[in-house]
């Protein structure tokens, strides 16, 4: 049996040559924040080959590594901060306080460095070691922990635990960057890699804030001090668990080939004299991948109703706009919350082009005028009073546009990216790992369903049937 052992807890502070490293620094939230307060943390792994010894990597690669992340963390100087509620403030808010620091692990592996970081399916509790959990306490919580895990001769992986309500996908990869660029270039930061922290622009005066904190802790009419004082305010709505031994991971990937095929079969299903459809390389791949696994689960009674949804980045979007580079959250989610069993599967229609239909509606609703608070409310009420026993919402996990592969500490680009925290039905998405514009999805499901899964991908795309 696979084990893991910790070599060492270390504490990576911000470089202390920066004068911004010697100042408190404070972020309060925004409303694109508090909508994510109690969301379990999310958990990506980035593994890179590099045939070297533990001793090599321990002496020479090991210090490049933390020396980098301290250079990074005084212009990331949240991450190294807590969430948390001083007395005096009217709401949460992100506390740096000099001597606060990031806390990263170092362990290591003797599991199959080639089976963790390639696509087939394997027991998906095996990389649950690779990262380390967020320290959360009555008074406040990490924004970030980091792993480095080595595998001797074959690579090493580095896990990344961060707060949902501190960051979204788009800022964590902006930091990952950032940290890679350093440890690459050994050159000042580029400007767009650079984070914005200035949120004046999305802080609402009416405390839609609070509106949204309190929905989270049960209380709507409860007061600041209430929830301030509320010992279970940190905690997490559901908290990570290790997966049970008959789920398993998998990568599935469609070439850039793949996805024109699907858009012309969608396109020869759709009526000319109906509106046009937007058949991006997203919205076809969570189409597919949606279809597979309606039909992969369709045993599974816990999933007897399922339902369809994507966090949508609002940076440029909003008016006014605010910088790519914004440090924060800034996405929102777009859902369809009819039953997809019920609307797609058994209908005269290819279900395909019914769920490619419904996907590229939520994506054009995001370019009409629209009430954004009331938006975010309604959908804020719906992912909380939804869940039941036998319902499944598939969200996204990560992006394409991000663009994962490019991270390069100066060791080669990942041989693997990947998101663990999907245990709960969700799709991971990025860009194919070989830069030939294709797209990667990760899955967790039951062995059998997965071994379906794997059988309707490839059916669909070799006989058009799934």
């Amino acid at each position: 049996m696979a084990s893991l052992k910790i070599l060492e807890v270390s504490h990576v502070a911000p470089f202390p040559a920066s004068p911004e490293s010697t100042a408190h620094f404070t972020i309060p939230l925004t409303s694109f924040d508090t909508f994510w307060f109690k969301f379990p943390p999310v958990q990506r792994l980035f593994f890179y080959s590099l045939p070297e010894t533990k001793h090599t990597f321990l002496n020479s690669v090991l210090p490049k590594l933390k020396h980098s992340l301290s250079l990074t963390l005084q212009h990331f100087l949240p991450l190294a901060g807590k969430l948390t509620w001083p007395q005096d403030s009217p709401k949460p808010i992100v506390l740096y306080t000099p001597g606060d620091v990031v806390s990263i692990s170092v362990a290591e592996a003797d599991s199959d460095f080639d089976i963790l970081s390639a696509n087939q399916p394997f027991q998906a509790s095996a990389v649950r070691p690779l990262v380390s959990p967020l320290h959360v306490s009555e008074t406040g919580a990490s924004v970030i922990a980091l792993q480095i895990t080595i595998f001797p001769n074959k690579g090493f992986c580095i896990g990344v635990t961060t707060h949902h309500a501190v960051l979204d996908g788009k800022s964590t990869t902006m930091f990952m960057k950032s940290w890679a660029y350093l440890s690459k270039e050994n050159s000042p930061l580029l400007p767009e890699l650079t984070p914005f922290y200035d949120r004046s622009s999305l802080i609402d005066p009416s405390g839609f804030e609070m509106k949204l904190l309190n929905y989270w802790m049960g209380n709507p009419g409860s007061t600041s001090s209430d929830c301030r004082n509320n010992p279970k305010l940190f905690e997490f709505f559901q908290s990570p668990e290790v997966p049970s031994s008959d789920l398993y991971r998998a990568t599935f990937e469609l070439t850039r080939s793949d996805i024109d095929k699907l858009r012309r079969r969608v396109s020869s299903n759709w009526h000319s004299s109906k509106p046009k459809l937007h058949l991006s390389s997203f919205v076809l791949t969570y189409a597919y991948m949606f279809d597979c696994f309606l039909k992969a689960t369709d045993d599974d009674e816990s999933k007897s109703k399922v339902f369809l949804g994507f966090a949508a980045d609002y940076r440029s979007r909003l008016r006014p706009p605010v910088p790519e580079n914004y440090f924060g959250n800034c996405v929102a989610i777009k859902a369809n919350f009819k039953d997809m069993r019920e609307h797609v599967i058994g209908k005269e229609e290819d279900s395909l082009t019914a769920l490619a239909v419904k996907v590229s509606d939520l994506v054009k609703d995001l370019s009409k005028e629209m009430d954004l608070q009331s938006e975010i409310e309604d959908m804020f009420s719906r992912m909380i009073s939804f869940k039941s026993d036998n319902s499944c919402y598939v969200g996204v996990a990560g992006s394409p546009r991000f663009g994962v592969y490019s991270i390069d500490f100066g060791w080669g680009r990942p041989k693997k990216v990947g998101v663990i925290s999907i245990e709960n039905g969700s799709i991971s998405m990025a860009e194919s790992g070989d830069g030939s514009g294709g797209v990667e999805a990760g899955f967790v499901l039951k062995k059998h369903q997965m071994d379906r899964f794997a059988s309707l991908f490839l059916n669909g795309l070799t006989h058009n049937i799934i």
